[in-house]
């Protein structure tokens, strides 16, 4: 049972976390899960615990009106989405950035809309900039004194750097895309998230994987044999946003809408 000699420590987290939650509830899948059962914890970063969103409307927003563009920032975030997501698949060993210039000049050519080479680095260069949501860090903070937390992420060491900076947080390991050799939703992020959680000593079953992508993540975190735990950052809001739709019907093992509402769940 993890977190033995941590529990002073955890309650008196599990208390801050639970002082933010005025008027929030469990989803009430949540009780499947035995969260005392798991030793380490597993987070997509951009979604779950960045806006990624919010940063790549920062970006998108002001150049589809400099284009003369009448599309909402939600249909722009939904049609930049299959432009990464197929530029991921297509180029496994770009980094990040790359990616993102590649998939924002896919986009203008889509929209028949022009992307010039400023326009592709502002985007290129934006991750530094994205934002976290605001119960990230303290969420963080508090699962740390329970569990060992781990990142799995499709991007590369030096973007996210920066936004662990804005987390705060410690880790006891970062698994990039570029660490990978490819990008999420493939197999392969999987299998070395599970292999260096085995380096870490833990245990069979006792990785939990955290995350906000039924494409990038839920899909294939249940195919490699890992229970996992939707944060709906959508919740309320129609489509997918700049995610793609799931590939298949994939049921989570526990539902919240923030990450504030999973630390509580998982402290209490």
């Amino acid at each position: 049972m993890p977190g033995s000699g941590r529990g002073a420590g955890a309650r008196a987290a599990a208390c801050r976390v639970l002082s933010t939650l005025e008027g929030v509830t469990e989803h009430p899948r949540s009780g499947r899960l035995d969260y005392a059962g798991f030793e380490a914890l597993s987070f997509d970063c951009y979604g779950t615990l960045i806006d990624w969103e919010a940063g790549l409307a920062a970006v998108l927003v002001p150049w589809a009106r400099r284009r003369g563009l009448t599309i909402g920032p939600e249909e722009l975030l939904a049609a930049y989405a299959g432009h990464e997501s197929a530029a991921e698949a297509g180029h496994p060993a770009e980094p990040y950035p790359q990616i993102l210039a590649r998939s924002f000049r896919a986009l203008g050519a889509s929209l028949g809309a022009t992307v010039d080479d400023e326009d592709a680095a502002a985007l290129a260069g934006s991750v530094p900039g994205w934002p976290a949501f605001p119960d990230s860090a303290e969420a963080l903070r508090a699962l740390g004194s329970r569990f060992r937390l781990i990142i799995l992420s499709n991007v590369d060491r030096a973007s996210f750097a920066a936004s662990q900076a804005r987390l705060g947080a410690s880790f006891a390991a970062v698994i990039t895309a570029q660490d990978a050799g490819s990008y999420k939703p493939a197999a392969g992020n999987f299998e070395a998230l599970i292999a260096e959680a085995a380096k870490l000593g833990v245990g069979a079953g006792q990785l939990l994987h955290v995350a906000q992508s039924l494409f990038h993540d839920h899909i294939p975190a249940q195919a490699a044999g890992l229970r996992t735990v939707w944060i709906n950052r959508r919740q309320g809001r129609p489509g997918w946003g700049a995610t793609p739709r799931p590939a298949a019907e994939v049921t989570p093992d526990a539902q919240f809408a923030s990450m504030a509402e999973f630390a509580a769940a998982a402290l209490a």
